[in-house]
């Protein structure tokens, strides 16, 4: 018998060679998020939603406020009106479709505002400190501690309630969460090693705000931005089923609620569908937060 002998360094080989390449962090985050089935479920379904609010309209043959005269009654679904229509003869389909372009853009921009304003007073209060930190924060108690639903009401009544004044008042009370977050972050970024460089190195306070601060603390921003579009969309609703929202005959999903208030006994599909999207919508947001959360998180395993 012959024995075969084979070198130790011909079988094995540095393991440097079968190491894995790092990946992008964007690639970690995206393979984090795709193990979140709610997620994935969530983002699924938002993008079926917004598909069909900002594309849908252009499909359907009937327009939002148009009327179907031999059906100028509430119909039951039929193959002319796949979900009926309301008591005027309106495509129940074409208005919530509409309806959800309403919804969705208020909940966008009223987030994206409070982003912006919150991201501003935090993140000075937390770099700066001190006296600022006292009047950022004591602001932001005072807006906390004041009722939100009623201070909008009362000034949608002398301001108006048009979608425009609707979105810069709703963002301009939806920020506190946001500063608070932005706050804590920048208070643990201050005294990290690069900051204190950079300070050394004679950058602005800007620059380090925009170039080293901010850029460590978007991951929760993005949280709280997917939470705040889904916030701004159960007020925006709540708001026009009260009456102080977007005003007929243009649909949202909260005013297509208060018109079938008085039609629950013998259409009950005028409340049900504007209400099942609204908490699709904002279910679906909310997954999509809590993956990003998960994905966003150093602290987790990857």
């Amino acid at each position: 018998m012959s024995t075969q002998v084979t070198s130790t360094a011909a079988v094995e080989r540095p393991k440097a060679e079968f190491a894995e390449p790092p990946q992008p962090y964007w690639k970690l985050v995206l393979r984090r998020f795709m193990k979140h089935r709610m997620a994935v479920f969530g983002s699924i379904t938002l993008f079926l939603l917004v598909f069909m609010s900002f594309v849908g309209p252009f499909l359907s043959p009937y327009s939002f406020d148009g009327i179907d005269l031999p059906n100028s009654n509430q119909q039951w679904p039929s193959m002319a009106h796949w979900l009926g229509t309301d008591e005027l003869g309106r495509d129940i389909l074409t208005r919530l479709m509409y309806a959800g372009r309403i919804s969705l853009s208020v909940g966008l921009s009223v987030a994206f505002l409070g982003v912006v304003i919150g991201t501003i007073v935090g993140g000075l209060a937390g770099y700066f400190g001190k006296w600022v930190d006292n009047a950022g924060m004591r602001l932001t108690d005072v807006f906390l501690s004041i009722p939100i639903l009623m201070l909008l009401m009362v000034m949608m009544k002398f301001l108006g309630k048009e979608l425009f004044i609707i979105v810069l008042i709703l963002g301009a009370t939806s920020w506190m969460g946001v500063a608070r977050l932005v706050r804590g972050e920048f208070l643990s970024l201050r005294n990290q090693e690069f900051i204190e460089a950079s300070h050394a190195q004679g950058a602005s306070s800007i620059w380090i705000m925009l170039r080293h601060m901010l850029p460590n603390a978007l991951a929760p921003i993005f949280v709280a931005a997917t939470l705040g579009v889904a916030d701004a969309i159960m007020l925006e609703s709540a708001l026009s089923f009260l009456g102080f929202g977007i005003q007929p005959p243009t649909p949202s999903w909260g005013n297509m609620l208060t018109d079938a208030q008085q039609y629950m006994i013998s259409t009950p599909w005028l409340a049900f569908y504007p209400g099942l999207l609204i908490f699709l919508t904002v279910a679906s947001i909310n997954f999509v937060g809590d993956g990003l959360r998960d994905a966003l998180d150093p602290k987790l395993k990857r």
